[in-house]
């Protein structure tokens, strides 16, 4: 070992550049900031989505469209997946819950029974809303349904 293999210990150092240090560093005098003007001071912040006063990309391009603040979103659940639960749970009626447990539906999530697929055994469902066609199928595979 000698004075030409000596390094600093990792992480000792920086590399970013330490700007208003001084004529002498190289990056003294404006700091890198240029002369005059907002971008220049202390305290200046440019505005989300501003491009140096051109209309900026949201306010060009053109709003279509509505959201409605009412609308009801549901967790769709088809008469094959409540087959296979069945099934494979050993189960005869099935609700919100035994859907939660088994993952496939979220905790706030309103269920709704959809009729892709075959059923059938015999089941009790109950879940927020069904399909014409699942609840005629739930009801011609002999079982029956309760709406939350």
């Amino acid at each position: 070992m000698d004075l030409s293999n000596l390094k600093p210990a990792v992480g000792s150092t920086s590399t970013r550049k330490r700007i208003g240090r001084g004529p002498g560093s190289g990056k003294g005098g404006t700091s890198t900031r240029g002369h005059k003007g907002a971008k220049q001071r202390s305290g200046y912040s440019r505005k989300i989505g501003f491009e140096g006063g051109q209309m900026p990309l949201q306010r060009r391009v053109p709003k279509y469209g509505f959201k409605n603040i009412n609308r009801v979103e549901y967790s769709a659940v088809n008469l094959k997946t409540l087959e296979e639960l069945a099934k494979a749970k050993n189960l005869t009626s099935i609700n919100v819950d035994d859907l939660l447990a088994a993952g496939l539906v979220s905790k706030k999530a309103r269920v709704k029974i959809l009729a892709d697929g075959e059923l059938t055994q015999k089941l009790e469902v109950s879940a927020h809303a069904f399909s014409k066609k699942a609840e005629e199928a739930i009801v011609a595979a002999g079982g029956s349904i309760q709406k939350l």
